[in-house]
């Protein structure tokens, strides 16, 4: 197969991909990232649009972990498989080769760090080969702490709870998209306890990035 070639395609043409809060579309075949506090959260909300089970891949020494209870509240926990690597190296090599059978919608790399711009280009490289075989987008979720910074990305979004007495609410930031400006929006649960965008619609928020 033709690196060079997908690597020109991938800016060409563009794939489905995953719907955040059934508002925000990520573009399939590409690496996306998920910083700030409530990352998981996020991940979790986009894990929503996908009807397949989803790969997390995290590092087995770090103390954090989901609470099953609390990914209930999102999605059904039994869709989750889990990876666990005990070297840092073994984590984006398992994203890469997860993209590249395309057999899942969504794969999650939880990571301790931001990686630098050629993990990223090879993460991009390999959702699009995965896309060429299976027929699908494979989607590439990274996990960064803090405000993120992994160089290349297609898109990075950043989570915080704002929590008050009377509902749960998050700030989401878009941070960088090569098609959308940044911008925020207040997330908040509706009484069927779904999250939901509370800001109003402007015609750029609505375009796939």
């Amino acid at each position: 197969m033709d690196i060079t070639r997908l690597t020109r395609q991938s800016h060409r043409k563009a794939r489905p991909g995953l719907r955040l809060l059934d508002r925000f579309e990520l573009t399939g075949a590409r690496a996306h990232e998920a910083c700030g506090p409530a990352r998981r959260r996020l991940a979790l909300w986009l894990a929503q649009s996908s009807t397949r089970d989803v790969l997390w891949i995290r590092p087995d020494w770090h103390p954090d972990r989901l609470h099953m209870a609390g990914v209930r509240a999102e999605i059904d926990p039994g869709r989750l498989i889990f990876v666990e690597c005990c070297r840092a190296a073994d984590l984006l090599w398992c994203m890469e080769e997860a993209l590249r059978a395309g057999l899942m919608d969504l794969v999650i790399c939880d990571l301790p760090e931001p990686p630098g711009l050629t993990p990223v280009r090879r993460l991009h490289l390999a959702a699009e080969a995965g896309a060429e075989r299976s027929g699908r987008a494979p989607l590439g979720l990274l996990l960064s702490p803090s405000d993120g910074g992994a160089p290349g990305v297609e898109t990075r979004w950043h989570l915080a709870p704002k929590h008050h007495s009377e509902a749960d609410s998050w700030t989401l930031t878009r941070l960088r998209a090569r098609d959308a400006a940044p911008a925020d929006w207040t997330i908040a649960r509706t009484r069927a306890g779904a999250p939901e965008v509370q800001t109003a619609d402007t015609p750029a928020d609505l375009q796939p990035v």
